[in-house]
């Protein structure tokens, strides 16, 4: 059983085993190694930080459209609430009636 100590030391990613451990990572790294070679481990290295990259940025473009899109509309409500408060209360009471 892990005592309270352990568990915020560990956070929830290791009490349910989710995180490699020193032998896990040494045996990815090897077989990745034996796979690729180390003379293409830096070219693969320069292509996922590239994808990375390109994700990052087109997170952040989304993001950004995101934001417009809600100020826009935050505005466009605003300008409609300052369109109404405008009218007289002959303009008003004639909208309500029909």
């Amino acid at each position: 059983m892990l005592s309270l100590a352990n568990e915020s030391q560990m956070g929830l990613a290791g009490i349910f085993g989710l995180l490699p451990g020193h032998w896990e990572v040494i045996i990815i790294v090897v077989a990745v190694l034996l796979l690729f070679g180390g003379r293409r481990l830096p070219e693969l290295a320069r292509g996922l930080a590239r994808g990375l990259r390109t994700f990052r940025d087109e997170m952040k473009g989304i993001k950004t459209d995101v934001e417009e899109a809600v100020k826009g509309d935050e505005q466009a409500e605003g300008d409609k609430q300052a369109e109404g408060d405008k009218q007289s209360p002959q303009e008003k009471s004639d909208d309500d009636s029909s």
